[in-house]
């Protein structure tokens, strides 16, 4: 049988209210860390500095996540990334600078690695043996935003900062001049060389100076540069000269300059103005020529020894210079002449004449006046050790008649063989004429007159030596017997002294007897008076 169900004490539902949901404590932590984690991520990202990329040819010394970019030693930025570019052919830096930095990334800006390095200019980065490689920059003053560079591939000679003014000279070829080589000014130093290339069309080269303050208010408009490297030694027409900047510039190179004397200082040049680099100082220091004629001068003599730039010259005073040479054929003569184009400086001779001709108003009539009275272009020898020529102009009133043809341009000088060419035809005449004397048969007659007076010699020894002989006997003995004769002890040198001491008392007797009648002249009537004892 089913048992009845009993009756338990169940306990009666109470129905609760809704509770609301309370933030636990638990979770204070995390959010606190969001936060914090939240704003070192706004902090960060506020404070990030912006990304640039440097182009260099080599990533030599550079280390991603390591390497510092630093201006005038201070960090501005650290090196992110180093990747190769697309060709392969040069490395990509990816670097992030500081936020303050950013003002100073502009078109001008210029990056660098800084390694040890040797050169012409000194030993620099030495320090990065230790520390290691860093990107040295060097802050541009241009307005325009830039984030992509290239970098240099050596130091820049000078930085932004440094007080002074660069200029641009142009010369004919670089010489032993290079980056960072010395700018002098009467023999101190006062800046740098920054750079030199070679120009687009391959007629010159372009260097570029750097000239600290304040020496470069010494760089006026008439200012000329030329270059110091090593020892200018010089052996022309003009002699021998030395001259150098300097022992540095003996053995680095370098450029000077100066403002030629006798010209008014101008007013400082400006920034990157353009000069004329000139070879050496002696070509600088020429005034300029206003007034130049070009004139040719033909030779009938050799050349060698004779280039272009060598002195027209008119008894010391320098006229011009030698232009060019070259050689021409005349038809006339059937030869080959050498032809030399010459300039002349009119203005060199006019600064010189006290006293100025009528005819010098109307040059040409001039020029026809002297050549008529004998001026003549000559080629003469300026220096005998190194054979150097130069063009002497000069009067020869022996000089054949001449005349200028004004229609040739330029037109032609008239000239007159040199001294060593009228050298030459003398000793050329002088051996045509010994080429005439009958040499041989002045041999065979000098031979024949030789035959003769060994015969005579021969003849004199035969007949006329045993005379001479016998006379020179004969000659001896008498000599011997005048030398018994003048002895000391010979009888008649005896009775001779003998006779000289008689001669002796008798002029004593008589200087007495003068003596006595001198004082007793009646003694020549009266006698001799007897004394009384």
């Amino acid at each position: 049988m089913a048992e009845a169900p009993q009756d338990f004490d169940l306990p009666e539902a109470v129905a609760a209210s809704k509770r609301r949901w309370s933030l636990s404590i638990v979770w204070a932590i995390p959010i606190v860390a969001a936060l914090a984690g939240g704003w070192l991520a706004f902090k960060a990202i506020s404070e990030q500095g912006p990304t640039i990329t440097i182009t260099f040819k080599t990533a030599e010394g550079l280390e991603a996540g390591k390497t510092k970019i630093k201006y005038k030693n201070v960090d501005v930025g650290e090196v992110k990334q180093i990747a190769l570019s697309r060709d392969a052919s040069e490395v990509v830096v990816t670097a992030e600078v500081v936020k303050g930095a950013t003002p100073y990334l502009v078109e001008d800006t210029r990056f660098w690695v800084v390694r040890p390095r040797i050169g012409a200019g000194g030993v620099s980065g030495l320090g990065t043996l230790f520390s290691g490689g860093y990107i040295g920059a060097d802050i541009g003053k241009s307005s325009q935003a830039r984030r992509k560079f290239t970098g240099l591939e050596v130091p820049p000679v000078f930085t932004s900062d440094v007080p002074g003014r660069q200029f641009v000279l142009r010369g004919h070829d670089l010489g032993s001049v290079g980056i960072g080589d010395t700018v002098f000014f009467r023999r101190v130093q006062v800046g740098q060389v920054t750079a030199a290339e070679l120009d687009k069309d391959g007629n010159g080269v372009t260097v570029r100076i750097f000239v600290n303050a304040p020496y470069d208010q010494y760089v006026t408009t008439n200012t000329r540069f030329w270059h110091a490297s090593g020892i200018d030694l010089s052996l022309d027409a003009g002699g021998f000269k030395v001259h150098t900047e300097s022992l540095a510039a003996i053995i680095l190179g370098g450029i000077a300059f100066q403002t030629p004397p006798g010209i008014a200082v101008s007013a400082p040049a400006e920034a990157d103005a353009v000069f004329t680099l000139f070879s050496d100082r002696a070509q600088a220091m020429r005034l300029p020529d206003t007034t130049v004629k070009s004139w040719a001068v033909v030779f009938d003599e050799s050349l060698r020894g004779l280039e272009p730039g060598s002195p027209v010259d008119f008894r010391g005073v320098l006229l011009g210079e030698v232009k060019e040479i070259g050689v021409q054929y005349n038809p006339i003569g059937k030869q080959i002449q050498m032809r030399v184009e010459v300039l002349i400086f009119r203005d060199r001779l006019i600064s010189r004449m006290k006293m100025m001709a009528p005819e010098a108003k109307d040059p040409k009539a001039f020029v026809d006046t002297l050549v008529v009275h004998g001026l003549r272009a000559q080629l003469r020898t300026g220096n005998l050790l190194t054979g150097q020529l130069y063009v002497a102009m000069d009067f020869f009133p022996t000089a054949k008649p001449a005349a200028i043809d004004w229609t040739k341009e330029p037109p032609e000088l008239p000239t007159m063989p040199g001294g060593l060419q009228e050298l030459q035809a003398s000793v050329t005449g002088l051996a045509r004429k010994l080429q005439k004397i009958p040499f041989e048969q002045i041999g065979a007659d000098v031979h024949q007159v030789l035959q003769s007076a060994d015969k005579l010699v021969n003849r004199l020894d035969a007949e006329v030596a045993p005379e001479a002989r016998a006379t020179l006997a004969e000659a001896r003995k008498t000599l011997g017997t005048a030398e018994r004769t003048l002895n000391r002890d010979a009888p008649l040198q005896v009775d001779a002294r003998q006779a000289l001491r008689e001669i002796s008392r008798a002029a004593q007797a008589l200087r007495a007897l003068s003596d006595y009648l001198e004082r007793h002249p009646e003694a020549l009537i009266r006698g001799k008076r007897e004394q009384k004892p």
